[in-house]
C-alpha cells in the first residue's frame, strides 16, 4: 500500500501528459452538449472520487451533478428519459465491477453519455463509454486503493478544468507532481499514539476536502479495523459532536476555499471538550489543533485536498501496522467487488 502510494506523484506527472489531447477533445465535446446536469455512477473508493467530481463541476463548471445509485439501473432498470443528452461519469478502477456496468448500460440506452474513468482500458466498462479517461495508474495489487485513487482524482480535475475552461485550474494542475511528492514525504507519526489505541473516530472535511474525508475514513476502516466516520465540518454540529467526549480525537482536513468558514471555531470546541483533534490545512483555520499539519500558503484548494490524500495513505499504513493488521490484504474484501 504505502509503495504504491508513493508511485502516485510520477503516476499522476505522466497521466496528464498522454491524456493531453484526449482530455482537451473530451472537454471540449462536453462543453459543446452543454448539459442541464451531470450525473456520477461508482461505488467504495471510487464514489468518494465522485464526490470530487460533484464538487469540481458544480463549483468550476456551473453545472449541478447528482450520484446516480447503481442499482437504480442494474437492478430496477429504472434510469429515466431524463438523461437523455446527460453524461454519466462513471469511474471504476477496475472497469469490471458487473452493476456499475449494467447501470451504466441502462443508463445509455436512456441517451446518457456515458464518460468511464478507468485504470482496466481492456475492461467491459471501458469498451461500452462514449468517453473513455485512462487513469493510467498501472497495476495496484494492494487491495487498499491509493494510487489509483489519487489519479482519478487527477483525471477529474483535468477533464473538468478543460470542460469548463478554467485556466487557474489547469495551470495549478501543472504542478501537482512536485506537491504531491512534497506531501508523500510529510510525518505524520505524532498522530499515532491517538490513533492506534482509537475504537472510533469522527473525520472532518468540506468543500474540496469532504470526499477526501470519506476515503480516509474508509481506508481506516478497511485496512486499520478502526470505525471511522466522515461528516461535513458544517453538517457535524447538526447532531453528531454529540458523540465526541474527552479522549477521544478528531481528524480534520481543513479545505483552503471559503468553505472553511468556521472551522477554527469547531475545532477549538472539540478540543476545549479533551478531544485531541489531527488537522491538515491552512494554518490559521487548525490553529486550535492538538497536532497540526499546515499546508502551504496560497495553495490552490483543489490541489489541497488531492495533496492531503496522498500525505493521509503513509498514516493509515502506519496505524494499520501498528494495530496488527496487513494494510494489503483487509479481511473479506477482494480488489475488483462483484456486485448488482
Amino acid at each position: 500500500m504505502l509503495i504504491e502510494a508513493r508511485q502516485a506523484p510520477d503516476v499522476c506527472e505522466a497521466q496528464l501528459e498522454r491524456n493531453a489531447t484526449l482530455v482537451r477533445e473530451a472537454g471540449r465535446r462536453l462543453r459543446d452538449l452543454a448539459p442541464r446536469f451531470a450525473a456520477t455512477l461508482a461505488r467504495g473508493s471510487s464514489d468518494q472520487a465522485a464526490g470530487f467530481a460533484k464538487h469540481l463541476l458544480e463549483i468550476h463548471a456551473g453545472i449541478p451533478t447528482l450520484s446516480h445509485a447503481p442499482s437504480v439501473g442494474s437492478l430496477y432498470r429504472a434510469s429515466s428519459p431524463h438523461f437523455r443528452g446527460i453524461p454519466l461519469i462513471a469511474i471504476s478502477q477496475s472497469g469490471r465491477s458487473p452493476d456499475l456496468i449494467a447501470a451504466s448500460e441502462d443508463a445509455q440506452r436512456q441517451g446518457a453519455i456515458v464518460v468511464a474513468l478507468v485504470n482496466d482500458t481492456a475492461s467491459p466498462l471501458a469498451a461500452l463509454a462514449d468517453i473513455t479517461i485512462p487513469v493510467h495508474a498501472g497495476t495496484e495489487s494492494s487491495v487498499a486503493a491509493t494510487k489509483s485513487f489519487i489519479a482519478t482524482l487527477v483525471a477529474l480535475t483535468h477533464l473538468v478544468g478543460e470542460w469548463s475552461g478554467d485556466d487557474a485550474l489547469l495551470a495549478a494542475l501543472s504542478g501537482i507532481g512536485p506537491r504531491l511528492r512534497e506531501a508523500a514525504a510529510q510525518d505524520w507519526s505524532a498522530a499515532l499514539p491517538y490513533l492506534i489505541p482509537a475504537s472510533d473516530l469522527l473525520v472532518l472535511g468540506r468543500g474540496p476536502t469532504l470526499p477526501i474525508a470519506g476515503e480516509a475514513a474508509l481506508k481506516l476502516k478497511e485496512t486499520a479495523g478502526l470505525y471511522a466516520e466522515a461528516f461535513s465540518s458544517a453538517e457535524v454540529a447538526h447532531g453528531p459532536m454529540t458523540l465526541v467526549k474527552a479522549g477521544d480525537p478528531v481528524l480534520a482536513f481543513g479545505p483552503g476555499d471559503v468553505s472553511a468558514h468556521g472551522l477554527r471555531e469547531r475545532l477549538a470546541d472539540f478540543a476545549a471538550r479533551g478531544a485531541p483533534v489531527i488537522a491538515a490545512g491552512p494554518a490559521d483555520d487548525i490553529a486550535a489543533a492538538t497536532i497540526q499539519f499546515p499546508a502551504p500558503a496560497g495553495e490552490h484548494p483543489v490541489i489541497g485536498a488531492i495533496a492531503a490524500i496522498q500525505s493521509f495513505y503513509g498514516l493509515a499504513n502506519a496505524v494499520a501496522i501498528a494495530r496488527g493488521r496487513d494494510p494489503d490484504r483487509p479481511p473479506h474484501l477482494a480488489k475488483v467487488t462483484r456486485t448488482l
